[in-house]
C-alpha cells in the first residue's frame, strides 16, 4: 500500500481564477437527523446558484477516475478503511478547482468532526477562500424524533426505528453538535430555526444568507 504521507497527499492545489468574495459562497450545513437538511440545501443551491460539494460522491468519483490521489483513495476504499483526513481534504482541493464550484458551494456530509473543521479551515485559508457561513438547523430533539418516526411508518421505512434513530441522535451529538461552538466562535455561526413548514424554514435560511452576503 502506497504510504500517506504530506508529499503525496497535497493539501494545497494551484490557487483558481476564482470569483470575487461578493459573489463567492462558502457554506456548511450541520444539523440533526430529521431536521430538513436535504430538502431544505436543494432550495439553496438552486436560490445560489452554487453546486454541492459532497464527499461521498467524490470520494465514487476519484476511486473511478483514477489518479494519484482516486488510487490512493480506492486502497483504503477497497478494504472497508475510512479515508483518512487529509486525503480528502486534498480530494476536496481538488475538487474545488472544477468550474461549477468558481462561485462557492454547500458542503454535504463534511465536515463532521471538529478536527475535520479545523483541517478544512486550513485548507481553505491556504487557498484564499474561507468558508463564508455555518447554518445550523436547530430543533426539539423529541420534535424531530416524532418526525422521523412519522416519515418511516408513511415511508415504510424498516431501518428507522426508535433505537436507530436514538444512535443517530447520540452519534450527532458526539461528533458534529461541536461544530457549532467552533463556527460560532469564529462569527460565521446562523441558527435556523427548523420547525415550520418548508417554505417558512426557507424563508429564514434565506434571511441568513442574505444577511452575511451584504456584509462588507
Amino acid at each position: 500500500m502506497t504510504q500517506l504521507t504530506t508529499d503525496n497527499c497535497q493539501l494545497t492545489a494551484a490557487h483558481p481564477a476564482a470569483a470575487t468574495s461578493e459573489d463567492r459562497m462558502l457554506i456548511v450545513f450541520i444539523g440533526p437527523p430529521g431536521a430538513g437538511k436535504g430538502t431544505q440545501s436543494k432550495r439553496l443551491l438552486d436560490y445560489l446558484g452554487i453546486s454541492p460539494l459532497s464527499t461521498s460522491e467524490m470520494l465514487r468519483q476519484a476511486r473511478a477516475a483514477g489518479g494519484s490521489l482516486g488510487n490512493l483513495a480506492s486502497q483504503y476504499m477497497d478494504n472497508g478503511r475510512l479515508v483518512p483526513d487529509p486525503l480528502v481534504l486534498a480530494l476536496v482541493a481538488e475538487k474545488l478547482q472544477e468550474p461549477q464550484f468558481a462561485t462557492g458551494c454547500l458542503f454535504d456530509g463534511f465536515p463532521r468532526t471538529l478536527q475535520q473543521a479545523r483541517s478544512l479551515d486550513e485548507s481553505l485559508a491556504r487557498r484564499g477562500t474561507p468558508l463564508d457561513l455555518a447554518l445550523e438547523m436547530r430543533a426539539d430533539e423529541d420534535v424531530l424524533v416524532a418526525r422521523m418516526l412519522r416519515r418511516a411508518s408513511a415511508e415504510k421505512r424498516v431501518d428507522d426505528n426508535p433505537q436507530t434513530i436514538a444512535h443517530r441522535m447520540e452519534v450527532y451529538r458526539q461528533q458534529t453538535a461541536p461544530l457549532i461552538d467552533y463556527y460560532r466562535f469564529q462569527g460565521i455561526l446562523s441558527v435556523i430555526d427548523a420547525i415550520g413548514t418548508p417554505d417558512e424554514v426557507f424563508e429564514r435560511i434565506k434571511a441568513a444568507v442574505d444577511k452575511r452576503r451584504a456584509r462588507p
